[in-house]
């Protein structure tokens, strides 16, 4: 029964590994093409590409997408039940984490690039227990993990992004192990640094090898200034006798209109073709701001920004 057991888990972790292996991929693929990806190959296709057409109209409806998550924090302690433990099970609780293993945590302490400061306070929670090899619990759900900002960089003009970097440095078990056999929560010393993180703000994340978190800035940006400048050269372009416009270039009048103000600049566009113009010429200008003067994104994490966290491959002294 036991060697049945034993290999019910492997497959379990097999499985997992497999699915976050494909995870990783997919978010690598995604995050290249801006989301095309998801939209052909995910599912809810149709509600994707309905979300995606209702977003391009200056008037939309709200809504809340099917996965949305959404956290709440509970008024009182859930109770589920008790077990008893042998001794035995708890003999790894609180002990050194194995080198290079991954806990999955939530940050209650919000970070924002713009606002942090190096030496700050960073408190976790781990969301799920860590478990060595042969099942024996090392910490369980709940543990506190105590760190610092080690390094805060706000974003900069020409949309280069900002910059944090933050470290865990001391673990605090929950008082209820206090229940389980053990006399006082054991607080250890480790080295552990950020993995893998989802972003609480409107701009991509990218997390290094050493912990350290960019926002990211999409290389297609510069798509949409380059077409701002065709479509304001053609705006400009207004000589008289053009096939199917009494005073210039209708459509191009038109396409500068939709540039600067969406279908109402269009509109006004037709009312007269230095209107036009000037709403090409101004959408050029905000969409080469927007896209390459202005600061780029900052990284920002929530309340309970949901984290992976590496423990070190060295023992802290």
């Amino acid at each position: 029964m036991y060697g049945a057991l034993s290999g019910g888990v492997w497959d379990s972790a097999r499985q997992q590994a497999t699915q976050q292996a494909k995870d990783a991929i997919n978010r690598q693929i995604n995050a290249r093409t801006r989301g095309v990806a998801d939209l052909v190959r995910g599912p809810d296709k149709k509600e994707r590409l309905q979300e995606f057409v209702l977003m391009k109209l200056p008037y939309h409806p709200q809504w809340v997408r099917k996965g949305t998550r959404f956290d709440a924090v509970l008024r009182a302690p859930l109770r589920f039940g008790s077990a008893a433990l042998q001794p035995d099970a708890l003999k790894l609780v609180g002990t050194q984490p194995p080198a290079d293993s991954i806990v999955h945590a939530r940050l209650i302490t919000p970070l924002n690039s713009a606002e942090a400061t190096p030496g700050e306070k960073v408190e976790a929670i781990l969301s799920q227990p860590l478990f060595s090899s042969d099942n024996q619990l090392i910490l369980p759900e709940g543990t506190h993990l105590v760190g610092a900002v080690t390094q805060a960089l706000a974003a900069r003009w020409f949309h280069r992004g900002g910059q944090l970097r933050f470290s865990f440095q001391n673990i605090g078990l929950p008082p209820s192990m206090t229940a389980n056999g053990m006399s006082t929560p054991v607080v250890a010393r480790t080295q552990a640094r950020l993995q893998a993180a989802e972003s609480g703000g409107a701009t991509d994340i990218a997390v290094d090898d050493e912990g350290g978190v960019k926002a990211k800035e999409s290389k297609t940006r510069f798509i949409a200034p380059a077409i701002s400048v065709l479509i304001a050269s053609k705006s400009l372009d207004n000589d008289a006798g053009r096939t199917g416009a009494a005073e210039g270039n209708a459509g191009g009048r038109t396409l500068g209109g939709l540039s600067g103000f969406g279908v109402l600049g269009g509109l006004a566009a037709q009312s007269s073709k230095i209107v036009g113009s000037v709403l090409g010429v101004y959408g050029m200008a905000w969409s080469v701001y927007a896209n390459i003067v202005s600061r780029g994104g900052e990284v920002v994490f929530g309340n309970n920004a949901a984290v992976d966290i590496r423990f070190g491959s060295r023992t802290p002294k």
